[in-house]
């Protein structure tokens, strides 16, 4: 399926995928159904569609280690929580803030490079993740000033954040050995496996919605899963970090001015200079960790 894009421009393939991404927190806010269950709709869709070229990956005996099997599991597992977590805080208080929140990711992935990884941090990367900070809290102190659940949705978005920091540190370490395919449909299905329990756990309804939620349930599996995703996944192994890194920020961003345009979803001035701060924030501590890769 990666063959699909190898003729195609990979910075082409990363806007792509970052816009079409940008419509997720949306679309989720269009559905009737809890984050949880939206989530679990998305990613099951996304398992079913990968399932063939799973397969295909598997009977040529590309995956053998039973270790990075485990990782991929424990990857999959982070990965249903962040977008549950993500999924419910927009649905609390809508798409921008939980959006800009959880892409604060890079930023514990840098501390726990550091931690794991015994990877030094250079000075520019603590100067990133205080501004990110402030800005974190500009947010949810607008938040909470409008009341206690907007507040708790942006909470949400920033816990989405670090289970994604645990899900990308996991896979970069089983990303050396495994091709992208096998360790996404990994993921996958662990995500859903997870996703399942949760809403059985909490009763959460899998029936029931409208024929618009169900259509929706399958465009982000579809569109925003498996296109959107694999678009970027594609740009990532090609392009340098250092270029890929700055547009990926562009999604919350986009997802603002959508939420403006359709949602008539305004933000205050203290989360508009939140909201910057954690994207510069992010933008600094990336770029200090690229420097000290390269």
């Amino acid at each position: 399926m990666m063959k699909i894009f190898r003729n195609i421009n990979p910075y082409f393939c990363l806007y792509f995928g970052v816009f079409i991404i940008g419509w997720s927190p949306i679309l989720i806010v269009w559905s009737e159904s809890s984050g949880v269950v939206t989530s679990f709709y998305r990613v099951i869709i996304a398992t079913v569609i990968l399932f063939v070229p799973f397969i295909r990956k598997y009977r040529k005996k590309i995956i053998h280690d039973k270790f990075l099997i485990l990782l991929s599991v424990f990857a999959g597992i982070a990965y249903a929580l962040d977008n549950a977590l993500w999924a419910t805080g927009v649905n609390l208080s809508g798409p921008a803030n939980p959006t800009f929140l959880v892409n604060t990711a890079p930023i514990w992935v840098g501390i726990g490079a550091m931690v794991f990884f015994k990877e030094k941090l250079r000075r520019q990367f603590w100067i990133g993740l205080l501004l990110a900070m402030i800005g974190s809290a500009l947010i949810l102190e607008v938040d909470l000033k409008q009341s206690f659940i907007s507040a708790i949705g942006s909470l949400y978005g920033l816990l989405g954040g670090l289970f994604y920091a645990v899900f990308f540190l996991l896979g970069q370490r089983v990303r050396y050995h495994m091709d992208t395919i096998s360790f996404f449909w990994i993921v996958l299905f662990s995500a859903v496996c997870t996703l399942g329990m949760i809403t059985l756990v909490f009763n959460y309804p899998l029936v029931g919605y409208s024929f618009t939620t169900y259509l929706i349930f399958v465009v982000l599996g579809v569109v925003m899963q498996v296109i959107g995703w694999l678009s970027i996944t594609y740009a990532l192994g090609v392009l340098p970090a250092s270029a890929v890194s700055p547009i990926l920020l562009g999604q919350p961003v986009i997802t603002s001015i959508l939420a403006h345009v359709f949602l008539r979803d305004s933000m205050e001035i203290f989360q508009v200079v939140g909201a910057c701060a954690v994207l510069i924030g992010v933008l600094i501590t990336q770029e200090s960790r690229n420097r000290l890769i390269s």
